[in-house]
């Protein structure tokens, strides 16, 4: 590419946390459209990242996507997570008290996250990960 050349369109990538009181799973990166099969990679790699505490008796929460809410990722959740999955029609949607991770962690990462003005995917990556180590238990515990 020339140098006075810039792409159609900007690089981008997706990510997913999980939150707990404890701590935060994740970041799980996704560069994809979140179709079911890709919401469900997503949601293994969250899976493969609890403990055996904590498997058993957390709860699982997800907004109303198609991909979220189809009847094969529905099956795949309640599979591992069984009646503790707070979904379409159970909960109001976009209530402070049940969405931590969209009323608190991604306001508080994005100013951290693109203070050093990142130019490149990876470093944007690498200043999401670094940022996420950086929130302590107490603040969790705050937060919820």
């Amino acid at each position: 590419m020339k140098r006075n050349e810039e792409p159609l369109h900007p690089e981008k990538t997706g990510v997913w946390c999980g939150m707990s009181r404890r701590r935060i799973i994740g970041p799980i990166f996704f560069d994809a459209t979140v179709t079911t099969a890709a919401y469900m990679e997503i949601f293994n790699a969250f899976v493969n990242q609890l403990d055996d505490e904590e498997l058993p008796i957390g709860y699982f929460q997800q907004d109303v996507a198609t991909s979220h809410t189809s009847h094969a990722s529905v099956a795949e959740i309640q599979s591992f997570i069984g009646d503790r999955v707070i979904s379409k029609g159970l909960w109001p949607p976009r209530s402070p008290d049940l969405t931590p991770p969209d009323y608190f962690l991604w306001g508080y990462l994005k100013g951290r996250v693109y203070r050093n003005k990142p130019r490149t995917v990876d470093a944007l990556k690498a200043n999401i990960t670094k940022e996420i180590q950086t929130v302590t238990a107490d603040v969790l515990a705050r937060t919820f």
